[in-house]
């Protein structure tokens, strides 16, 4: 079993940059794929990013392609998510979450339901 702990969020203005990291204990976080998820107040939870087990495979939201870098330390046993060009409409809670499962679909990385373990999640607010 695997704990995983966010921290990194905060406020900052539109345009700005953020990184979150997801620091893992109990399990290397090499015997996982890795994913990120948001939830803004009154919406569903969200994907974001993920990274396969090997780490050699990431995928990406539509509305962060291009801006959000999913990565992986093995050596601090933590996953980060880099976010620049931040926007008002990325403001949200945003959690780590791990699962043992294997996916040939990219897509089903995307399902929150798949993943056996989450962090509490840290806040991100992007001002105007």
């Amino acid at each position: 079993q695997v704990q995983l702990v966010e921290s990194g969020g905060g406020l900052v203005q539109d345009g700005g940059s953020l990184r979150l990291s997801c620091a893992a204990s109990g399990r290397t976080l090499s015997s996982y794929a890795m994913g990120w998820f948001r939830q803004a107040p009154g919406k569903e939870r969200e994907y974001v990013a993920h990274l396969n087990r090997s780490g050699g495979n990431t995928n990406y939201a539509e509305s962060v392609k291009g801006r959000f870098t999913i990565s992986r330390d093995n050596a601090k046993n933590t996953v980060y998510l880099q976010m620049n060009s931040l926007k008002p409409e990325d403001a949200a809670v945003y959690y780590c979450a791990a699962t043992v499962n294997v996916f040939y679909s990219a897509s089903s990385y995307a399902i929150p339901g798949y993943y056996n373990y989450w962090g509490q999640g840290t806040q991100v607010t992007v001002s105007s």
